[in-house]
């Protein structure tokens, strides 16, 4: 497995929802990610309440391949980044072991510097050392 260093990843995965440019942004995820790699994200308590009450047992959000993920996280940055003036930063606290990466990071407010809301990252990587599997947390 190619050695990359846990804090540089973290940066770089973090970076990726911060990019104004489309072209960019894509060129980033590329870099990033598997060509199948599946970001998965756990919903918000609101939505896992709803399904709940349809029934469901279970509630993930999935975006498999660069052209679904690049949806998600272009939809993030308008939503979160453009709109609402956040941007998103590592917690520096990343730690890698074998395959998996897992850190913590932070919505803030661009004008402020408060923070906002965070997470929780857990990154599975494949042999090359890109992300295979992106385990979302918000809120944790």
């Amino acid at each position: 497995m190619t050695e990359i260093d846990p804090q540089d990843l973290a940066r770089a995965y973090i970076a990726q929802w911060n990019v104004a440019d489309a072209a960019e942004r894509r060129a980033a995820i590329e870099r990033l990610w598997a060509a199948d790699g599946t970001h998965i994200l756990q919903p918000p308590v609101e939505i896992r309440e709803i399904a709940a009450g349809l029934g469901f047992d279970r509630t993930t959000l999935e975006a498999q391949g660069y052209d679904a993920i690049e949806t998600r996280v272009t939809r993030s940055y308008e939503e979160f980044v453009e709109q609402k003036g956040y941007t998103f930063r590592s917690r520096a606290d990343a730690v890698r072991l074998h395959g998996l990466v897992k850190f913590g990071w932070e919505a803030v407010s661009a004008e402020t510097g408060d923070v906002l809301g965070g997470g929780l990252e857990v990154l599975v990587l494949d042999d090359d050392g890109r992300i295979k599997a992106d385990y979302m947390f918000p809120g944790a």
